[in-house]
């Protein structure tokens, strides 16, 4: 993943959950409309595990939060 991508991703985090998903929605609508290359096998497993790894940490998070 590239600096770039990896900023970005970083700045979609930090957004609140309204604006991620008007920014999710607006990706998909966009990305439904152009053409682009199929995604492998590896880079949906890649996306999958990140998916997983961010829930995992939030609620790892929601855990803490609740304890204090």
């Amino acid at each position: 993943m590239t600096t770039a991508v990896r900023h970005l991703l970083d700045s979609f985090a930090a957004l609140p959950e309204p604006q991620k998903h008007e920014l999710a929605s607006e990706i998909l609508r966009w990305s439904a409309r152009s053409e682009h290359p199929a995604v492998t096998d590896d880079e949906l497993l890649g996306a999958a595990d990140g998916v997983f790894i961010a829930l995992d940490r939030q609620e790892e998070r929601d855990e803490q939060g609740s304890c204090g």
